[in-house]
């Protein structure tokens, strides 16, 4: 029997001093936490949000400045994030309802966005996310807007258009589909289940090397790999996380058809819960506005934003399902309405429309 190898001086005294460093930041890492959970009382008597994204970017960021490295800036980020969530949590857990069950995208994007202390409530779709979010069972929702490779998620954009919930921040993934089964190989898979969205996502690939499988829209990537793994002959497609929730294989990876495949996710609330945040030097404004069905009445609803310099990120229409060939527009544009710029744009604008909202204006989120 071999013996294990030898244990050098020089990496003996190291693994000391990281034992030692260790008990450091957990003191320390404590001590942060009993702060967090006077700053907890002091919100409570006031009355003021628990969970303040600025001051969580306000904070990454300060980090970052002072960074000498050699971490990197990102992993720095991340680690802060768990650092302020568990801290969070011992004020007051925030409830964010996701689509569901484990292992989803919309799961791994409110991880990303208030770190993995957060209280998910999985939903079995985004009308339940709303829902939950407009009756309070939740405090946040995260529901999946736009895919870079097909284009928005229309039912989201049905939703907010009565939802009181508005938008407070984005979370941008890029998303790599996997296609996961009981077992190894593509041998005798009968049927995919996934997201509609994911199957469009990977009709090239399915094309190719499973044409003759049924493709089976579920309500959630990870619902379908929640089936998959109680039949063989079933296969979903799903996120690497998805695959270790369900002990399924990875059968091939990254199969969506575009290689850069990124999902923009939604931050919802209730205004209540937390109010428009205020700029930050880098912001969208959604809305959704519909005009008159009348010639020339959507080049009059643009021409504000030409004139006042407002430029805009994001046009998309969808039928207002009246029966009279008319349509609500979601725009989206760069800047916030407290710029004049914007403010005066927007204004003009509202005074063209028969119908106008205001989704949320909300800091741009990263790339992750």
């Amino acid at each position: 029997m071999s013996q294990p190898p030898q244990q050098s001086d020089a990496l003996a005294r190291l693994r000391v001093q990281i034992d030692s460093l260790d008990a450091q930041l957990l003191t320390l890492l404590n001590q942060r936490a009993r702060v967090a959970e006077e700053v907890g009382e002091l919100k409570r008597l006031e009355g003021t949000p628990f969970f303040r994204p600025d001051r969580v970017a306000q904070v990454i960021a300060k980090v970052q400045a002072t960074n000498p490295g050699p971490l990197l800036n990102q992993h720095v980020a991340s680690i802060w994030r768990e650092i302020m969530s568990a801290c969070l949590a011992l004020e007051v857990p925030q409830r964010v309802a996701v689509l569901g069950p484990g292992g989803t995208f919309t799961e791994q994007a409110a991880v990303e966005y208030f770190g993995s202390a957060a209280n998910l409530i999985r939903c079995v779709s985004f009308d339940e996310v709303f829902h939950a979010t407009a009756a309070g069972t939740a405090q946040f929702g995260v529901v999946a807007v736009e895919n870079s490779t097909e284009g928005v998620v229309a039912r989201t954009f049905d939703l907010f258009l009565h939802s009181p919930a508005h938008i407070v921040g984005e979370v941008s993934l890029l998303v790599r589909h996997n296609l996961l089964r009981q077992t190894t190989g593509l041998e005798g898979i009968e049927v995919v289940l996934a997201h509609p969205q994911a199957l469009m996502q990977c009709q090239g690939w399915l094309s190719a090397h499973l044409p003759q499988a049924e493709r089976r829209a579920v309500s959630s990537n990870a619902e379908g790999a929640r089936l998959a793994a109680g039949n063989p002959a079933w296969a979903g497609l799903a996120s690497e996380r998805a695959a270790a929730q369900f002990g399924l294989h990875i059968v091939a990876h990254a199969i969506q058809d575009e290689a850069y495949n990124r999902t923009r996710f939604a931050v919802i609330c209730l205004p209540q819960t937390l109010a428009m945040p205020a700029p930050s030097g880098r912001d969208c404004t959604s809305l959704v506005v519909s005009v008159p069905n009348k010639p020339g009445s959507v080049h009059d609803m643009l021409t504000p934003l030409k004139k006042h310099g407002v430029s805009m990120t994001r046009f998309e229409s969808r039928p207002a399902k009246s029966g009279q060939w008319e349509y609500f527009f979601y725009i989206d544009i760069a800047g916030h309405p407290s710029e004049p710029h914007v403010k005066a744009a927007l204004e003009e604008l509202r005074s063209l429309c028969a119908f106008y909202k205001v989704l949320g204006a909300y800091p741009l989120g990263p790339d992750v």
